[in-house]
């Protein structure tokens, strides 16, 4: 299998982006993967979710969009077992720097390209907006995972973000399309839940993921700890569902 660059986007905040994406890719290097987290988020929480520490960073992710590093001299390596391409404040002016620059969409695309050769999956944490960094991570990946909640608003945020998947395929990268929809932060007891989960099941069919990851404590707690719940707690439910969901990833792209 060739390196698989996926988003893990959606519009709507606070759904769990990067509790997704440090776990996941927690779980995939469990499962015996090579994994890349990218944290395209300024705020810089799937590089602290990692254990690594922002402020310190002698390289990061602002560089390598800038051209100034490579992912090779970048990348630190995470607690759980997967390299880390972190971020931090600093992420924010590159916003700004790459208006001016030639081909500032498809930066981060040529970077990853070089750094092939080390990795079968690479996740991407990205903002809630659609920024150019959302967009430098569009055009890279072969796929959007989205996490979601099974709420009322969910579903609105969701075509939005199913239009700019469009969008970008047509007009960036035509390589790029959903992948799949993990319903996260799941709560059986509510109603209201399992109906919006089986709404999401007749609209979407086979792209909304088996595993079903359960509201969690110990997940909400291991980032304060610096690390994925996976590692933080094995035994825990949401722990468990994540790496049931790794292997569930790799099945599907077998």
């Amino acid at each position: 299998m060739s390196m698989r660059i996926f988003c893990i986007a959606n519009q709507k905040g606070g759904v769990g982006k990067t509790t997704t994406t440090v776990n996941l890719a927690a779980g995939l290097a469990q499962v015996g993967q090579r994994v890349l987290v990218v944290d395209l988020d300024p705020q810089g929480n799937a590089t602290m979710g990692s254990g690594v520490d922002k402020r310190s960073l002698p390289l990061s992710v602002y560089d390598v969009l800038l051209e100034s590093a490579t992912v090779a001299e970048a990348r630190q390596r995470s607690v759980a077992g997967y390299d880390v391409l972190g971020a931090n404040r600093e992420l924010a002016g590159a916003e700004v720097e790459l208006v001016e620059l030639e081909r500032r969409e498809r930066r981060l695309k040529q970077a990853l390209a070089a750094a092939e050769a080390d990795y079968d999956f690479v996740l991407m944490d990205c903002p809630p907006s659609l920024s150019l960094l959302t967009l430098n991570g569009l055009c890279a990946a072969h796929g959007v995972v989205v996490p979601m909640q099974c709420e009322y608003f969910a579903l609105e945020g969701l075509s939005d973000l199913v239009n700019t998947i469009k969008q970008v395929h047509a007009n960036l990268n035509p390589e790029l399309k959903l992948i799949g929809l993990l319903r996260v932060m799941f709560d059986p007891r509510i109603t209201l839940q399992q109906q919006v989960a089986e709404q999401l099941k007749a609209h979407f069919g086979d792209k909304v993921f088996n595993t079903v990851i359960p509201r969690n404590v110990r997940l909400a707690e291991a980032p304060s700890y610096g690390q994925p719940g996976v590692t933080f707690d094995p035994s825990s439910k949401g722990a468990q569902a994540f790496v049931e969901f790794a292997r569930e990833m790799v099945a599907r792209l077998a």
